[in-house]
């Protein structure tokens, strides 16, 4: 139970002490006009209160990312944890503010473009490529996940409702909605009170686990994770022969460092009053969005009697989903089930049509297309309607090629993010070691993916960290090269 605690209490300490820190750094200057003053349109650049804009990016972001990959996390055992607070508040929660603070130094524009002002030519067209890739599989993967989980509720069998299809379409419909009409009409109304739910459900399920779930995590377990002594078969290191490194870090990314955030980031970039709201808005939905991690892979390591062996069984009969709806049910009865239809539903379609909408302006911003009706309706109509074609692929490869470019496009962010501190003359270590680190783990996975180089595995650490060395080699000598010249 300590463990627990340790670790959010740790994720607010992070908040409380590092986060004036990183805004420090960034150029805050509350008394300029945000981009939503000087180009307000009515339909991306809309005044949003703070707190509804927390709410909004908090839901954007999170979905079911941070319950998905921590239950799947929590093969590895509490190390998961260690993870996901490390990950989160030294490069997570960075990456999460300054994708946010760039497109507001910016006029709201996407990454790809801001990067085009940082770099080059070549980094915004790679980085353009890699941000619509993951966009689309978000927006695809989160069509497909709510609509089987909905076809396959006893509620509806034996009814048109139980049909996939129809669940499909009818996702597909309300995407494009959200894709076309002003932020004002859907998105702002009704994600505040999903986030909320979000909350609640989080909340209660924590308080359940810390009361009744039999096998609460303590602080000597992270150590026997390490050295291999452990009295439990759940603490046994790399279950199954997974190998922690890169595998965990692509497993648990939302709660942790995820690139899918810096394409929500520019979307409320555009709706702040004031830049001072940037650290609460973009640091703090991500430090919830870890603490909300942090209940869920405690769910999938100590809700289990049976241990590692039981999740295992669960998770290959009927995925995450499956675990939600167990664990719900199981501590919190009737009420915990709504919940979890809701948590398994109703938040991925939130994370999906955000998806397609940043598409949208990512799309737009890259071309210098206007923003009027008929550009909108004549994009996002062929995007969502190659998004149902693919709907008939396998979703597993899906998945795979999202968690690649996820992990690429937030290595690319903090890269985006130290160019920006090193040309303010600021402490742009603060950006540029988590990217470093995830550089290593980026190259490491790609190395010995099967949907990328296919080495043995035994090679993806040392080429990881080779590569990420010659790039903290590149960045000492250009900064010593600057301080030089100054």
């Amino acid at each position: 139970m300590l463990i627990f605690f340790a670790c959010i209490a740790i994720l607010l300490v992070g908040y409380k002490f590092y986060s004036p820190f990183v805004e420090k750094q960034a150029g805050i200057d509350p008394n300029i006009k945000t981009p939503q003053e000087r180009l307000n349109d009515g339909v991306d650049y809309v005044a949003v209160s703070p707190f509804k804009a927390f709410l909004i990016q908090f839901l954007n972001v999170a979905g079911v990312g941070p319950i998905f990959g921590p239950i799947l996390g929590a093969l590895y055992g509490p190390v998961a944890l260690v993870w996901i607070v490390i990950g989160n508040i030294v490069g997570g929660a960075v990456h999460d503010y300054f994708s946010g603070v760039m497109s507001l130094k910016e006029d709201g524009k996407s990454l790809p473009e801001i990067a085009g002002k940082y770099y080059n030519v070549i980094f915004k067209g790679v980085m353009l490529v890699f941000t619509a890739m993951l966009l689309f599989f978000v927006g695809v993967v989160f069509i497909m996940s709510p609509a089987g989980l909905l076809s396959n509720l006893s509620y509806f069998e034996g009814t048109f409702l139980a049909g996939n299809t129809f669940w499909v379409l009818a996702i597909l419909a309300y995407y494009f909605l959200a894709t076309l009409l002003p932020i004002n009409k859907i998105i702002t109304k009704l994600y505040p009170a999903f986030g909320l739910l979000m909350i609640v459900m989080t909340t209660l399920i924590a308080v359940a686990l810390l009361m009744e779930a039999p096998h609460l995590p303590q602080v000597n377990d992270i150590f026997a994770y390490f050295d291999g002594h452990h009295d439990h078969d759940f603490l046994a290191p790399n279950p199954d022969g997974l190998p922690v490194w890169p595998l965990l870090f692509l497993t648990i990314t939302c709660g942790a460092i995820s690139g899918f955030h810096s394409t929500q980031s520019p979307m409320i970039a555009r709706c702040l009053t004031n830049e001072k709201y940037a650290r609460p808005v973009f640091y703090g939905a991500m430090m919830c969005e870890g603490i909300v991690a942090c209940v869920w892979a405690l769910a999938g390591i100590a809700a289990f009697p049976g241990g590692y062996v039981e999740l295992k069984t669960m998770l290959a009969q009927g995925g995450p989903g499956l675990v939600v709806n167990h664990i719900a049910t199981s501590y919190l009865g009737i009420f915990g089930g709504v919940m979890a239809i809701l948590a398994v539903a109703i938040f991925p379609i939130t994370s999906g049509d955000t998806a397609f909408r940043s598409l949208r302006l990512t799309i737009m911003d890259a071309f210098k297309i206007s923003q009027t009706t008929l550009h909108r309706l004549a994009l996002a109509v062929p995007i969502l309607g190659v998004a149902y074609l693919m709907t008939f692929l396998d979703f597993s490869l899906i998945w795979r090629y999202f968690a690649f470019s996820n992990m690429l496009l937030s290595t690319s962010v903090l890269w985006l993010a130290t160019k920006y501190l090193f040309d303010r003359g600021t402490f742009h270590w603060i950006a540029s070691i988590p990217a470093v680190i995830g550089t290593a783990i980026t190259v490491a996975y790609i190395a010995t993916a099967g949907i990328g180089l296919n080495l043995p595995a035994t090679y993806s650490k040392p080429i990881g960290i080779v590569i990420a060395v010659m790039c903290l080699i590149g960045l000492v000598m250009a900064h010593n090269k600057r301080t030089a010249t100054a």
